[in-house]
């Protein structure tokens, strides 16, 4: 078995695309997940399964929600190395006096174009800091995250790609689910 993390984009936010973790945690197993478990409302999963790819899970899991609640949910599905790669790869815990509390991470689903990289790398905003590896940009907003200019969609508009974005504590909880 391989254990996976699932991060769903956008549901429970504002009371639109409501689902309960039991609910969502059910589907999971219905799909012959094993060991799922969940953090918080915002649709975070581990779960363990056999024989799938990151790809064939984010459009299994994708179909299943559709089908299940009605409504299409974007899905991003990392493999346990993945993850621990991305936790290991922040450049502002390495870097230290960091306030953990304010950092996030955005998660791409496809890599974004060098052009659209370099547009985004040509922006300054004070008190904003941004990091871009792989898949992943690393923020760091010191003013909070509420009023950051370097926000999930911002980065979107920029970058020309889905993400969604997870505060430092949840990617920590989350590999510590794993482990």
């Amino acid at each position: 078995m391989v254990t996976f993390i699932a991060l769903l984009r956008g549901i429970n936010v504002s009371g639109q695309r409501m689902i309960k973790m039991a609910d969502l945690k059910a589907l999971f197993e219905s799909l012959g997940f094993a060991s799922v478990q969940t953090y918080i409302q915002s649709g975070n999963l581990v779960f363990q399964v056999e024989n799938l790819s990151e790809n064939e899970l984010n459009k299994l899991i994708q179909s299943a929600i559709l089908k299940q609640f009605g409504f299409e949910v974007e899905v991003q599905v990392f493999s346990e190395s993945t993850w621990k790669q991305i936790i290991v790869n922040n450049p502002f815990v390495m870097q230290g006096g960091v306030e953990e509390a304010h950092l996030y991470v955005s998660l791409l689903a496809n890599k974004p174009s060098q052009e659209n990289v370099e547009k985004l790398a040509s922006l300054y905003f004070p008190e904003e800091f941004i990091q871009l590896r792989d898949q992943s940009v690393y923020l760091y907003v010191p003013q909070g995250y509420g009023k950051a200019k370097l926000n999930n969609n911002f980065l979107e508009s920029k970058l020309k790609v889905s993400a969604t974005t997870r505060n430092w504590k949840t990617m920590l909880a989350l590999v510590n689910m794993i482990q």
